[in-house]
């Protein structure tokens, strides 16, 4: 028979499975969701595959010209007053101010005219810009 008192032991509170699942909800969280730019005007952009588009970084500073399916144009979501050729080059060159090295970016609706495409790149070039390019989202054939 034994006659001594029990002692008691202080529970304790283990926090290192609880810190495992916390990080592991966080590291989820961040891994599952997805961050997209909403663009303020509806333009359907043409698709491209995947094989052909490589990631790029997003820029600090660039000119973003849209173009929708009317032809109407959109200088960094400004849009324009008319679609003369004078007003789009000083709206580029007002956006640019002096710098020719940023990014020059084209976002043409699938729809819009070929010669409405050219006319920005047109302006683009005359303003002195050379980093061209052009948005497109990604298509995945199945």
């Amino acid at each position: 028979m034994n006659l001594r008192p029990v002692r008691k032991q202080s529970p304790e509170l283990n926090l290192t499975p609880l810190i495992d699942v916390v990080f592991l909800l966080l590291i989820f969280f961040m891994v599952s969701t997805t961050f997209q730019k909403d663009a303020a005007i509806e333009v359907e952009l043409p698709g491209v595959s995947p094989e052909t588009s490589s990631p790029q970084e997003e820029p600090v500073k660039s000119i973003e010209l849209t173009v929708d399916r009317d032809g109407n144009y959109f200088v960094n979501e400004k849009a324009l007053v008319n679609n003369s050729m004078d007003n789009l080059v000083r709206a580029i060159e007002r956006e640019a101010g002096e710098r020719r090295d940023m990014p020059f970016i084209i976002n043409a609706d699938a729809d819009a005219s070929h010669q409405s495409v050219i006319r920005v790149m047109d302006a683009a070039g005359s303003s002195g810009f050379q980093k061209i390019t052009f948005a497109a989202k990604r298509t995945f054939e199945q």
